[in-house]
């Protein structure tokens, strides 16, 4: 089920725009305010909004605080705390990517909470937030530009948005198995032209089929790689 997403008392319309591009951009569509500032169409949110300003932005509803926590289970991001079991305010959390697991096991409505761009959310609202999500950041500098911080969530959450149909197949792009074995035989020529020690041989194919085993080229690659080496080979030969 898809996650909604919430702001509360943002103080520039430039976030609210940034977070609803961001949402745009990873498959979120529904957006609550809580206490927003000005939203008018010659606002920064429009200019930041990029092509949600066509869906995403003007359809965002304006709510009460009272409102998510009524009706959604409420995920609230914050900065990482030095709190334990002892303090709990903040803590326990669960980072974005532990979120895409917990969430995507259950059926349930979901709100992405964020808050302020100065304080976040304050702790009687985290105190009445269901769980608490965190991004993990350098310790000497923990804290994320609000739009920066919705922007690295929806990122890392949105496996439980997108539609995967929208995506390009990357895994029909790596070349095939015969043209790859061709390079193979292609290099092994190529050593043998510039009389390379036959004992190395074996040892320096092995290598190189496990370079490009990693790299899962694709056929334009191969191609590339093939037109390389017949020009050294021509060169070698004059």
């Amino acid at each position: 089920m898809k996650p909604v997403v919430a702001v509360v008392d943002a103080e520039t319309s430039g976030n609210v725009g940034t977070i609803a591009r961001a949402m745009k951009n990873f498959g979120f569509e529904d957006l609550y305010l809580v206490d927003p500032p000005d939203l008018h169409r010659d606002s920064e949110a429009y200019g930041f909004a990029g092509q949600a300003r066509e869906d995403v932005l003007p359809n965002a509803e304006i709510v009460e605080f009272d409102y998510l926590v009524e009706n959604f289970h409420t995920v609230g991001f914050t900065s990482i705390t030095n709190e334990d079991a002892r303090k709990h305010t903040r803590f326990p959390f669960r980072t974005p990517d532990e979120l895409v697991t917990s969430l995507g096991d259950v059926e349930t409505e979901t709100c992405l909470v964020f808050g302020r761009e100065r304080v976040g959310l304050v702790n009687e609202e985290l105190e009445r937030i269901d769980e608490v999500a965190s991004i993990p950041a350098s310790a000497d500098y923990p804290s994320l530009n609000l739009g920066q911080a919705a922007t690295v969530a929806l990122y890392e959450l949105q496996d439980l948005a997108r539609d995967d149909t929208q995506l390009p197949d990357v895994s029909t792009q790596r070349a095939d198995e015969a043209e790859i074995e061709a390079l193979y035989e292609h290099f092994g020529a190529f050593l043998d032209d510039l009389d390379y020690p036959g004992e190395k041989k074996p040892k320096t194919l092995r290598m190189v089929r496990r370079i490009l085993g990693r790299a899962h080229p694709t056929g334009r690659e191969v191609n590339t790689l093939r037109g390389i080496l017949r020009r050294a080979q021509r060169k070698a030969d004059d």
